[in-house]
């Protein structure tokens, strides 16, 4: 998948961890919460579930994405 980001929570849910291919091989980046821990993450009964860039930045400050009201999702600028 091209541009995709994949992302993981720990058991705890206390870390995320970010899994991204630019071509030349794999990044990985994780984020531990000083403070708590992750207040939201899909209970849905799939394995996964999208995200768009906005949701996924909320996520990453330990916000809700899907109670946050999402005006425009970003986009190109030509």
């Amino acid at each position: 998948m091209d541009g995709a980001i994949f992302v993981f929570r720990n058991k705890r849910g206390t870390s995320l961890k970010l899994l991204s291919y630019d071509g030349q091989g794999f990044w990985l980046c994780q984020k531990r919460f000083s403070e708590g821990r992750l207040k939201w993450w899909p209970t849905s009964a799939q394995a996964s579930e999208r995200l768009s860039a906005r949701e996924l930045q909320i996520l990453l400050w330990n916000g809700n994405p899907k109670s946050v009201e999402l005006a425009e999702d970003w986009r190109r600028v030509a």
